[in-house]
């Protein structure tokens, strides 16, 4: 095997190593986060006295439904892809990786990663602030106070979440950049290095054809 096969089995190798990786957390977070939701909104006890705002019941319905399915989505990708990433991964043998679906099932491993990291994460912390509202919400109003404490524990938790949900979505942005650019230097290398190979075995083929002219002893 040439350094340059190689290089690209150890490429190959690497790429499936990491797509194992993130099906596997991603099967993980899905289907813990799937379960919270679900058990929330089981056990969750609606006052029947109560009056509720009904956009609040619809946003909260609505949020734990998405949030149910965008992780069952994920889960479904990485049940359906992980066996295959297994069975290859563990077989000792450099060519095996060649018969892994990870690099053209590519899109859809990062299709399941961002909607269990991202989306599934950025919907579960809006799940726990109206989960906050909807619990809280119904707590009577005690006299000569302008809100109830159930009001009061309810807004306090948007006032956490809010700007804590901000800082998330700066932080993945951050790292997703981050992670493009490692990404673009490493295959710049990579680029480098091949180019450098091509150059070697080019001389080398136009020393060879030389001495095969006779214009070196």
């Amino acid at each position: 095997m040439s350094l340059n096969e190689h290089s690209m089995q150890a490429l190959s190798w690497r790429k499936l190593y990491l797509s194992r990786a993130k099906l596997k957390a991603t099967s993980r977070t899905s289907a813990l986060l799937s379960g919270f939701a679900m058990v929330a909104m089981v056990e969750v006890q609606l006052e029947p006295t109560h009056t509720y705002p009904p956009g609040l019941l619809i946003a909260f319905s609505a949020c734990t439904t998405v949030l149910v399915a965008v992780h069952l989505f994920a889960l479904m990708i990485s049940t359906c892809i992980l066996p295959n990433l297994e069975a290859v991964s563990n077989v000792h043998n450099l060519n095996s990786v060649n018969e892994s679906p990870h690099e053209r099932m590519h899109r859809h491993i990062e299709l399941a990663w961002a909607f269990s990291t991202v989306i599934g994460t950025l919907l579960f912390l809006t799940e726990v602030m109206l989960l906050c509202w909807v619990k809280f919400l119904p707590l009577k109003k005690e006299i000569n106070t302008t809100i109830s404490s159930g009001e009061a524990a309810a807004i306090a938790s948007t006032c956490i979440m809010v700007p804590f949900g901000l800082v998330f979505i700066v932080f993945a942005v951050h790292f997703y950049r981050t992670l493009v650019s490692h990404k673009t230097d490493r295959q710049i290398r990579e680029l480098d290095q091949v180019i450098q190979l091509q150059k070697q075995l080019n001389h080398g083929a136009e020393n060879d054809e030389l001495k095969a002219a006779g214009h070196f002893p």
